[in-house]
Formats: C-alpha cells, structure tokens, sequence
C-alpha cells in the first residue's frame, strides 16, 4: 500500500461504516490500485442528534479517491445498506449494482431525489448473477435474510476469494426465495475460501435464528386463538416472506386484509412487480375494514418500533380511521431494535391502558430474526473454512465475540476492525496496516453536514442547558428573554436580578470596547442563571447602539 492508501499487488478490506456500530453498512475492496465498495447504508438518529433523523458515514476517504473507485454493490434492500444512495451517489460518480427487487427500491429513491437517468443502476439477475469491476469478479450468492434477495457476494480476486455475507440466516422454510443450499455452499469451501467477511448482529444468541415456516405456523395459531377480535399485526415492511406469510394467514382464518402504512404499501407494490406476493390477498380499505365483524379483519400496520407517526403509533392514540378497542389484539411481530425500548414502551403502554391485548416474540413464535445465531455461524465456518475472519456489522462485543467463535471453531486468522481500520487480507500474513479518517454526517434540514459540527454542538448544548437573549442598550438598560430555564413561577424576579447584575458589570469596565461590554453582560447574565436555576444556558448579547451584535 502506497503512503497516499493506494492498494498496491494486494488485497485490501476498510469499512467506512458498520463496523462497531449496527447500520450505516459501507465496506471497501482494494486492489492493484482500484477500490469496490460494498453497501451505501445509514442508520436513523437517536437522542443524540437533536431535530435529526438520518446519519451517515463520512465517505471523505473514498471521495478523495473516487477516479479508483470501480463501483457500488448492493447486497439487499435493507436502509442500512441502501438508505445513503440517493445523498452520495450521484457525487461518487461510479455505477451502482443490485438484483431486481433491491434495484426497484434503489431507483424509486432516486426518483424521488431527482436522480433519475443521472446514476447507472445495473440489474443483475439474482441466481448467481456476477460483474466484472477491475480486479474483483463479483457473483451474487442468495441467502436467506428477513428481505427478498439478501445476498452474499463472492468475490475473486488475484489474491483469493472473499465470501461477504452480508445479512444472512439459514432457513429451511424460507417462503420467499431460495437460499443457497449447504452442498453448494460447501462446494465453494472445497474451491478455497480465503476470507469471510461475516455478520456478527445475532453472535450471543445460542441457537438457530429459526425459520419463517415456524412464524408462519405461530401467527395461525395466535390469530386463531382471538376469534370474534379485531387482529393488527406489525412488522417489518420490507419482510416480504412474512407479508406473505398473513396474507396466508388472513385467508385461512377467513379474515379480510387490511394494510396501514405507506411503507407497507410500497413494499408490497415493489414486491409483486418483481414476481413475489402473486397470490397475495386482495386487501380492503380502511372504511371498509372497520365496517366488517371484528373477527372478520386482519390489519398490518407500521410501526412495531414506536415511530411516532406510524400507523400503529396513531392507533394507540386513537387517531387513526383504524380503531381498536378493549378486548382487540396486538401482535407484534418484529424484534425490538436496540434504542427502540421507550418508543415502543410508550405505544404498548398507550394499547395497555386502553385494554388491547399484546402479544410479543417471547409469548408466541411469531418472529425469527434475519441474522445468524452462533450456530449458524459455526456452521457457515465449517463448510468454507476460510483462512481469515473479518467480523462486520456489530457493535465491538459483538465483533470481538465472533472473533472467538471464529478461533474456536478452527480459523486460523480473526481480525477484529473498526470502521477506518484498513486490513491487508493478503498477501503475506492478515492484520492493520493503518487508520484513516471517519466519522459521521447528517442529514440537517436540507443540507449534510458533520455530526460533530457546530450546529449540532450547540443544538445539544441549547437543549441540555436553555438559551438566554440580553439586548444591551448604550444607557446600560438591558431586556432579557430566556427559554429552557426551569424558572416558571420566579422568572420575573430571575429577570430582574439579571439586569441588575449586567448595569452593574458593565458599569465597572473602564473602556467602552465593544467586546468587553458583550463578554461582561454574557457572563453576568449567566452567573445569574447558573445561582437560580443550576443551568448554564448559552447566553446572546446584541448591543444595537453600538453598531454591532457581539455573542458567544
């Protein structure tokens, strides 16, 4: 590797996101002076990025380099790993590839970012299709995941083969697809592997992730049990095999479907265009749904992780066309997303109070996670015994884990990365060559700017601590407004004392530097906050007779 990163005669592995952290999926190839990337994903905010929705990774390193980059890979449709296409790559600048029903979700967000016709988005047909990009020869490998068409690549190289997972499980009962077989897979071992690149999300879960098949037999028996009750189910929208799992569910218990959710609506269109849900039932509008006998319904709804303005958000505040009332039944059928915990407490506590009876993955088997427990790793590892392990999607327990799974079960070479670690895979012995710069951007309003940035700073700062306003006229007479104080009843006195403090700071400066009179009235505005209230808000002072506004 050349001093600028350029791979050299060698093969190289940096994520950019994903590693260490769930979501934001972005992994880099190098290779004899070229770059392949694997995923373009993001993950949603949480309370650490105040008014905010969408995060990124910083892709400053790939950017710099974009001339060598060959392409973008797309493994499946899951946001985390398609959900930053439509903000980078038009800028990237290089050709994006996905089987069809991921490339359907892909072009349908960059028509709506108005990027049609202005990126290449190549289909690649899903049973082992493959692409030639520079030194990588990349075949798409299917594997069962909680989407159509998951995906793991194999990727040759002039250094050995990478097997990449991406999100996978094994699923004998899959419903939708089929998964690559264990012969196949072996196959592939007995070729030589040189490198997994590997999903660690679901490594302390002891067993199998289970099938789809067994949901599908636990939501018969749990929508049967609640004859003469309005049902609602939620899910995932984009696990096509459970859709079609109720649908099936709702025309053997006779009951009609109704969908709520407009990401629902667009999975299931997406879906059918590209040869799934063929038989899926005819489903009834809201009007209609609520017009039937309650035991005659079944309802999918958004919203299993406590969105706000999801379906099922709105129908725990009975401010939805759908209603449920006591005695009506909740399943929820989706794993509950780490940071999801209030969220989805407020809502199930909102249906508690109103009587609704709910029913989760630890009361019924009416989920199965799209990851891997350990034994399907242990399994995956014996049949294409590779050289070296590279953990990946994870947080680091979760990596650091794998890594001792990996050992454990015979791997010769586990190397446990973090997102701007590059690795040289070969030749030679596996390990770090060396850190580049990464980070995280957001999506701020309409514009993308660094996650550290000043804006975001203050916004916590202000939402930790409260604002104040002081405008300072030249007679030494001020007017103060504060917001996020918790001074209630004794503002008007906090106020007031206030503008005592700031006449009597400033009448103490000997000069009338400008500066000095907007530092003096700042500090003292804030001392007085911090004795009545214990916060130290962000202070503004404006002085508009002396020709400028001065803050900090």
């Amino acid at each position: 590797m050349k001093k600028n990163f350029t791979p050299e005669d060698e093969l190289l592995f940096l994520a950019l996101g994903g590693s260490g952290e769930i979501g934001m999926n972005v992994n880099l190839y190098g290779c004899k002076g070229k770059w392949m990337m694997v995923d373009l994903g993001m993950t949603f905010s949480g309370n650490e990025y105040p008014g905010l929705d969408l995060v990124f990774s910083d892709l400053e390193f790939i950017e710099e380099r974009a001339k060598d980059l060959l392409g973008i890979v797309l493994t499946h449709a899951h946001e985390d790993h398609i959900g930053a296409v439509p903000y980078f790559a038009e800028e990237l600048g290089v050709p994006l590839y996905a089987t069809p029903f991921t490339a359907d979700l892909v072009a349908r967000k960059l028509e709506e970012a108005g990027l049609t016709g202005q990126v290449e988005l190549n289909i690649i047909e899903e049973d082992h299709g493959s692409i030639q990009l520079g030194p990588f020869n990349i075949t798409y490998i299917p594997l069962a995941h909680s989407i159509a068409e998951g995906n793991a690549l194999l990727i040759d190289t002039p250094h050995g083969r990478i097997f990449h997972t991406g999100d996978w499980k094994l699923d004998e009962e899959p419903i939708i697809g089929e998964p690559t077989t264990e012969e196949e897979l072996r196959a592939m071992g007995d070729e030589g592997i040189h490198t997994l690149v590997c999903d660690s999300t679901n490594v302390f879960n002891p067993n199998p992730s289970g099938s789809e098949g067994a949901v599908y037999r636990g939501l018969m028996d749990e929508v049967a049990k609640h004859t003469g009750k309005r049902v609602m189910v939620t899910t995932f929208a984009s696990n096509v095999a459970r859709l079609q799992t109720l649908g099936d569910v709702a025309r053997e218990t006779g009951r009609q479907l109704c969908v709520a959710g407009r990401s629902l609506d667009r999975i299931i269109e997406v879906a059918q265009d590209n040869g799934y849900l063929e038989d899926f039932p005819e489903t009834v509008d809201w009007d209609t749904a609520m017009g039937l006998p309650r035991g005659e319904v079944l309802i999918l709804a958004t919203g299993g992780q406590g969105e706000p303005r999801a379906a099922l958000s709105r129908v725990a505040e009975d401010n939805h066309p759908i209603s449920l009332t006591s005695g009506d039944v909740v399943l929820f059928s989706s794993r509950q997303i780490p940071g999801n915990e209030i969220a989805i407490g407020k809502v199930q506590n909102q249906l508690a109070k109103r009587g609704i009876t709910m029913v989760t993955d630890r009361q019924s088997e009416i989920h199965v996670s799209g990851h891997p427990g350990r034994p399907e790793l242990e399994a995956l590892y014996s049949w294409l015994r590779p050289e070296v392990l590279v953990p990946v999607h994870g947080e680091m327990r979760h990596m650091m884990e794998q890594a001792r799974v990996g050992k454990a079960s015979g791997i010769p070479h586990n190397i446990v990365q973090a997102n701007g670690d590059i690795v040289r895979l070969a030749p030679g012995e596996p390990g770090k060559l060396a850190e580049v710069r990464n980070g995280r951007l957001v999506l701020d309003g309409d514009i993308i700017a660094p996650a550290d940035g000043d804006a975001i700073v203050m916004r916590r700062r202000i939402a930790r601590e409260g604002v104040m306003f002081v405008v300072l006229a030249p007679n030494g007479e001020s007017e103060i407004d504060a917001l996020g104080l918790p001074l209630d009843e004794d503002m008007d006195d906090f106020i007031e004392e206030a503008k005592a403090d700031i006449a009597k700071a400033v009448r103490k400066l000997k000069g009338r530097d400008v500066a000095d009179i907007s530092e003096a009235a700042r500090l003292a505005a804030r001392r007085a906050a911090q004795r009545w209230s214990g916060k130290r808000p962000q202070v503004r002072v404006a002085l508009p007779g002396l020709d400028r506004n001065a803050s900090r």
